[in-house]
């Protein structure tokens, strides 16, 4: 019996050295864990420590190479006349003894200086066509577009177009050229990414981040009058000079041509051109030198309860205010607080629907427009014409 109780404490004390070992060993290993990953880095030791993940890259990078190389800068120049009446008390010029004097030949002469521009742009095609804005180009006397491989290449201008504010150039140069992929701006949806590239004051490929605040924006909207474009709204930076860059999406594709920044009360917001209403355009201009734009002759509001006579409110639309005499609209039967409600099928809601609807015609095709009449619903069918055959 002793020699078995002698056994029995024998192995309970060597458990016991084993616990006591365990335990010894996990507060080692504890310590070791803690020492590695709690203690403070000092900068010399950052500066050291290998870098992790090293490869890894944002898919604003990934984009951006799929683009970057297209976006070009574009400088204009222009010759202005300005006349140097104003430099001397009025009249003093007509003095022959005066003018003879100082050698001077008088206000009749106009004086000259070059003014200087510059503006962003991209090339879509491998022809060397490049996309804009006509407000960069306009009035040009010469045109320099420089590439991101140093490149310094003359351009001619194709075509412009005002009322959506984009035009074409073409290089004057034998490519090879880098060319940025179009996408489709019927796609997007609020909140996707937006990236604006250009290059302002010269400074190649400034990128800002942003997403898409808001689709189909009037420019009526933004107190702009002469211009006939909805516009994609985002708050990615569009910086002064970036006017003609592309807005791409996440993949890198050119959604959108950037067109202006808003200063001021609601400063921050940036606007860009559609790219599927910019790839019509600039179809248009390569093909005529100038752009299409169906219109029927109508102005129009959506404060459907203030401006109508309705006995129902319940239907969306725009009501026509304004009928252009012997304009398409007016001639095809509509009338002065007709409510559009539907074209071709697809259902109005605002203004800008019926502006969008009409652009996407083609001046061959008739609109069969569906309205609201006191009370009653009738179908008129309306042919577009070309805004610039409008007679003057």
């Amino acid at each position: 019996m002793h020699g078995l109780d002698a056994n029995r404490l024998l192995i309970v004390s060597l458990k016991l050295r084993q616990q006591k070992y365990l335990k010894l060993f996990a507060l080692v290993l504890l310590i070791v864990f803690n020492f590695r990953f709690d203690h403070p880095m000092h900068s010399g030791e950052a500066l050291l420590a290998e870098p992790q993940n090293i490869n890894q890259q944002s898919f604003v990078s990934k984009a951006l190479k799929v683009s970057r190389d297209a976006v070009v800068t574009i400088e204009t120049e222009r010759k202005v006349l300005f006349s140097s009446e104003g430099i001397f008390p009025p009249g003093i010029l007509n003095d022959s003894y005066f003018e003879r004097f100082f050698g001077l030949q008088g206000p009749q002469v106009p004086r000259s200086r070059i003014e200087k521009g510059q503006g962003s742009g991209v090339i879509f095609s491998e022809d060397g066509l490049v996309l804009t804005n006509a407000h960069v180009i306009e009035k040009t006397d010469q045109l320099i577009v420089g590439l991101s491989d140093g490149r310094r290449v003359l351009g001619n201008v194709v075509g412009q177009d005002s009322l959506t504010d984009l035009a074409v150039i073409k290089l004057k140069a034998k490519g090879p050229w880098p060319t940025a992929p179009l996408g489709n701006s019927d796609h997007l949806k609020v909140g996707d990414w937006a990236i604006a590239v250009g290059n302002p004051f010269g400074l190649e490929n400034t990128v800002t981040l942003g997403i898409i605040s808001n689709l189909n924006r009037d420019v009526a909207q933004l107190g702009i009058s002469d211009k006939r474009i909805d516009l994609i709204q985002t708050d990615a930076a569009i910086n002064p000079g970036n006017s003609g860059g592309p807005l791409l999406n996440s993949l890198g594709e050119v959604i959108g041509i950037n067109t202006l920044v808003r200063s001021g009360p609601g400063a921050g917001l940036g606007f860009a051109i559609p790219i599927n209403r910019a790839r019509k355009i600039a179809k248009d201009l390569i093909t005529t030198g100038r752009a299409k734009h169906p219109m029927i002759g109508v102005t129009l509001s959506s404060n459907i309860k203030q401006k109508s006579n309705f006995l129902s409110q319940k239907e969306n639309g725009a009501i026509i205010k304004y009928l252009m005499p012997n304009g398409p609209a007016e001639k095809g039967g509509l009338k002065v607080n007709d409510l559009i409600i539907s074209i071709n099928g697809k259902k109005i809601s605002t203004p800008a629907d019926v502006v969008q609807k009409i652009n996407q015609n083609n001046l061959q095709t008739t609109l069969k427009i569906k309205i609201m009449r006191n009370n009653i619903e009738l179908i008129k069918i309306i042919k577009p014409i070309d805004i610039y055959d409008l007679p003057i």
